[in-house]
């Protein structure tokens, strides 16, 4: 298991990021860059819910290896479509340039409040793809967005397709049951 360690200060239990692993956490953001000479980082955001990333929320911070570590954002700005984001303890460009394509990821319990009929991405992988009428279609290996539109990518007994992920095609998702109801139109499947 990679190593974990914390930088900044951080008034949340060490034991949520701890406990985590690096690959069940899910992302938020990208460090793109350092930016400016406050140590501020420019921030792809890669979530519905930028509100994760506000002045003293504590983060994961999951390095390309697979590393992972706690940071706590002292500020948040707007620069166009990013964030420019200061970390608690981390003041000057150097200190945050090694957080170069680290992935910031929501912690344990840290999970926003669910839309009614939305679904996390994460939550998508391995559900059970079936027909409106019962009939096994396949196995859900991924929820994707593809210019804007997110789409099921489905492993079929003929390979793997890729399904809108969107009503009328969507009859119904249970994340309880761990399946999902498809009623694909005529030849999506083949």
């Amino acid at each position: 298991m990679p190593p974990r360690r914390s930088v900044g200060s951080s008034r949340r239990a060490p034991e949520a990021a701890a406990a985590a692993r690096p690959q069940d956490l899910v992302a938020v953001g990208r460090v793109v860059r350092p930016h400016g000479i406050r140590g501020e980082v420019s921030i792809e955001l890669l979530t519905d819910f930028p509100e994760r990333v506000r002045p003293g929320r504590a983060l994961g911070a999951r390095s390309p290896s697979g590393a992972l570590e706690t940071v706590r954002v002292a500020s948040v700005r707007r620069q166009a479509a990013r964030l420019l984001v200061r970390f608690e303890g981390l003041g000057t460009p150097e200190a945050v340039g090694r957080l170069r394509g680290f992935d910031l990821c929501a912690l344990p319990g840290d999970e926003p409040e669910r839309p009614e009929g939305f679904v996390f991405h994460h939550e998508a992988a391995g559900l059970a793809a079936v027909a409106a009428d019962g009939r096994a279609l396949g196995t859900v290996v991924d929820l994707v967005d593809v210019a804007g539109r997110p789409l099921l990518v489905l492993r079929t007994p003929r390979g793997e397709r890729e399904v809108p992920f969107s009503r009328p095609i969507v009859v119904s998702v249970d994340l309880t049951a761990r399946r999902v109801v498809l009623d694909p139109p005529e030849g999506l499947l083949d």
